[in-house]
């Protein structure tokens, strides 16, 4: 590892370089499986690219991620990838980019927003909507002016405000009223907590966009990355080989079945 900054409580961002060949290119939304010697791994969205360098956003939640969290420069951790699908944002040219992002959903649309701001001229209006719990919660507070500065409109919500917070209190699906986009002519790409996803892709079908159009990233428990243990299944599929990013089209009539 030749980076780590802190985040929210419990999170952390590094950036992992190859002690050896690199792997294979990753684009955004796919995952790598990242491994912590003598505790095991787990699945984590890239948070960045650059090059053969990946970024990670992790927060502590089990023994893996609690010990990736102990990692520090220098350190050597392994790394299998890249699994799954992307967000093919090349797909959406010329049009008007809506990004919703829950907690650390944010994680995995971050190198999305990043690729469309370095490409000016090539999509319409880019607007990032952004839900956390607490101002406390909310990550690269300082990279989201810059996202402002460089021509994004970036809308922050959160649901429980601290005395200093003055921005928007409520779910993040309360923004989409104040963003104006043509239907016609737009993709949305969502990821967060799967009630989050649900409700945001609700609403921006009956704002009149395309269900295939909304495209949503579904992290359920991953465990081999390889497609062979079965713990991310969701009805027919395999959330590490044919998602985690799918589109609405195909997700919602999955979840609309009840699970025992």
């Amino acid at each position: 590892m030749t980076g780590r900054s802190p985040g929210p409580p419990g999170t952390a961002t590094f950036v992992l370089e190859p002690a050896g060949r690199p792997l294979p290119a990753f684009v955004p939304g796919q995952f790598a499986m990242v491994y912590a010697f003598g505790t095991g791994d787990v699945p984590l969205s890239v948070s960045g690219l650059d090059g053969g360098r990946l970024t990670h956003t992790v927060r502590a939640v089990g023994a893996v991620s609690g010990a990736l969290q102990r990692v520090r420069p220098g350190d050597t951790v392994g790394v299998r990838g890249p699994f799954g699908t992307g967000w093919d944002l090349p797909a959406a040219a010329g049009h008007d980019l809506l990004v919703l992002a829950g907690g650390i959903g944010l994680a995995p649309l971050r190198p999305l927003v990043r690729q469309a701001l370095a490409g000016p001229g090539r999509y319409g209006r880019l607007s990032v909507l952004i839900g956390a719990r607490t101002p406390g919660d909310l990550l690269y507070a300082r990279e989201t002016e810059e996202w402002r500065a460089a021509g994004a409109r970036v809308l922050v919500t959160v649901d429980r405000p601290d005395d200093a917070w003055t921005g928007e209190v409520g779910v993040v699906t309360t923004l989409l009223d104040r963003v104006a986009f043509s239907p016609a002519r737009a993709t949305a790409f969502v990821c967060g907590p799967e009630v989050m996803i649900r409700a945001c892709a609700r609403d921006l079908v009956r704002r009149g966009l395309p269900a295939d159009r909304v495209r949503v990233s579904l992290e359920r428990t991953m465990h081999c990355g390889t497609g062979h243990c079965g713990h991310c299944q969701l009805g027919p599929v395999l959330l590490c080989r044919s998602g985690p990013v799918l589109p609405w089209s195909r997700v919602r009539p999955l979840l609309a079945v009840r699970e025992l």
